[in-house]
C-alpha cells in the first residue's frame, strides 16, 4: 500500500529509518524496510485506532510507538541472525518475555508491549497475519507512588567521582619495567590487539573520557536509559552548558527539550567529542557514546556501568535495586527538593505534572535531621 498523499507530511514528524537501522541494513535491506514501515505507519495514522470508521492514531501516539517498533525488528534481526521483514507471533511471545526480564519500568515494558499491539493489529488488517493476543501483561504502577530505589545526595557525589576513576590506567611515563610490561598486556587483552603494535593513543584511548561524561550527563539530565541509547553528538552544546534533545529523540515527548548542565559535566563532554573523533568505532556514526563491542548503550549495560561504578565507589548495593534509573530518580528528588517541582518537572522532562508528583518528598537525610532536632 501506498502511503497516502494527506499523511505522507505528516512522516516530517516521525523517524522511519533510524540510526541503528540505517548503519546496520544495505540498501536493498533498507528499501524493503522502509516500504514496510511506511505501509504501517501510514496505515496506523489513518485507520489504526478504528479501521471501520477510518480513524487513526494521533502523530505523537505513532511517533512515540513507532521507536519501540524498530527496536523490536532490532531484535528479531538478532534473534534470527539476520534481517527480515517476516515477523510472526512466536516472535512477539518471546520478545515479551524477553522483556519482563528487562531492569526497565513496567511503564516502559507496557508501551513496548501496546507498540507490538499496534504493529500486529496491522499485519493482521492488511497482511492476513493471525490476530496477536499478548500472554503477558505489565502493570502500570500508580503515577503518584514514591520513585524507586536511589542515589542518595552522598551517593551523588560518590558516584561522579568513581566516573573520574572508572577504567583508568596510569601514565604512559609513570610506569617502567615489570610494572609496564603488566599494565601492557592488560591493555592488549582490553584493545584485542598484540603488545608489540600498542601506542601512546591505545595508552591515552584507556584513560578516555566516555564514562566520566556519559554518567555526568546522566546525573545531571536524568537521562533515561533510552535517552542514553539514542544520544548523539548533535545534541551536545558545550558552549551554552545544555543537552538539546530533539522531538524525534525525546522519549515519551512531542516537543524537544533543553536540558541544563553543570559546568563540569560541559567541559568533559567538550573533552569526550574531541576524543571521540580519534576513534575508528565511531566513524559512520552520530552516536554518542558506545560500548566497546560497538553498540549502543541499553539497559543491562548501563546497570552494568552504574554497579561498577558503586563498588568503586564504596557503596553497598547488595539489598538495593539499582539500575539506571536511580540516577534519574535521584535527580528528581534533588532537584524537587533543592527548586521545586516546575523545576524538576523541566529538568526530567515531564509533560504531565502529575509524573513529577512522585518527587515530591523530603528525602530521608532531611527526615534523620528532623529527627535529631525533635530530640
Amino acid at each position: 500500500m501506498t502511503p497516502a498523499a494527506g499523511n505522507s507530511d505528516q512522516f516530517d514528524e516521525i523517524t522511519v529509518i533510524t540510526e541503528p537501522v540505517r548503519n546496520q541494513l544495505t540498501d536493498r535491506q533498507l528499501l524493503d524496510y522502509r516500504t514496510e514501515r511506511e505501509d504501517c505507519l501510514d496505515w496506523l495514522l489513518t485507520f489504526g485506532k478504528n479501521p471501520e470508521k477510518a480513524e487513526g492514531y494521533a502523530v505523537t501516539t505513532v511517533s512515540n510507538r513507532a521507536y519501540r517498533m524498530d527496536q523490536f525488528y532490532r531484535w528479531v534481526w538478532q534473534e534470527t541472525d539476520g534481517y527480515t521483514s517476516t515477523i510472526t507471533i512466536d516472535h512477539a511471545d518471546t520478545y515479551l518475555k524477553h522483556l519482563a526480564r528487562q531492569d526497565t519500568t513496567n511503564e516502559h515494558k507496557d508501551t513496548c508491549r501496546k507498540a507490538l499491539m499496534m504493529l500486529y493489529k496491522w499485519r493482521h488488517h492488511e497482511r492476513g497475519g493471525d490476530p496477536w493476543e499478548p500472554s503477558i501483561t505489565f502493570t502500570r504502577r500508580n503515577q503518584t507512588t514514591t520513585p524507586r530505589d536511589y542515589l542518595m545526595q552522598a551517593e551523588r557525589r560518590k558516584v561522579r567521582e568513581a566516573a573520574l576513576e572508572y577504567g583508568s590506567i596510569p601514565s604512559f611515563d609513570s610506569v617502567h619495567g615489570e610494572k609496564r610490561e603488566r599494565w601492557k598486556r592488560y591493555l592488549a587483552q582490553r584493545w584485542e590487539k598484540p603488545k608489540s603494535e600498542l601506542s601512546r593513543d591505545d595508552w591515552e584511548r584507556a584513560n578516555n573520557w566516555k564514562i566520566a561524561s556519559l554518567t555526568w550527563a546522566s546525573l545531571d539530565a536524568a537521562l533515561r536509559p533510552i535517552e542514553v541509547e539514542r544520544a548523539k553528538t548533535s545534541w551536545v552544546d558545550t558552549e551554552n552548558g545544555v543537552l538539546r534533545i530533539p522531538r524525534e529523540d525525546a522519549s515519551k515527548n512531542s516537543e524537544p527539550w533543553v536540558v541544563g548542565l553543570k559546568t563540569q559535566t560541559s567541559k568533559m563532554l567538550d573533552r569526550w567529542e574531541t576524543q571521540r573523533d580519534t576513534i575508528a568505532q565511531y566513524d559512520d556514526t552520530d552516536s554518542l557514546w558506545l560500548t566497546r563491542e560497538g553498540n549502543p548503550y541499553g539497559s543491562a549495560a548501563l546497570r552494568t556501568v552504574l554497579h561498577r561504578l558503586c563498588d568503586i565507589a564504596g557503596i553497598d548495593i547488595e539489598n538495593r535495586k539499582m539500575s539506571w534509573y536511580s540516577i534519574r530518580h535521584s535527580t528528581g528528588t534533588y532537584m524537587a527538593r533543592e527548586e521545586d517541582l516546575a523545576a524538576a518537572q523541566s529538568q526530567l522532562r515531564h509533560l504531565d505534572p502529575k509524573s513529577t508528583m512522585k518527587y515530591d518528598q523530603v528525602p530521608v537525610e532531611n527526615r534523620k535531621n528532623a529527627l535529631d532536632r525533635m530530640g
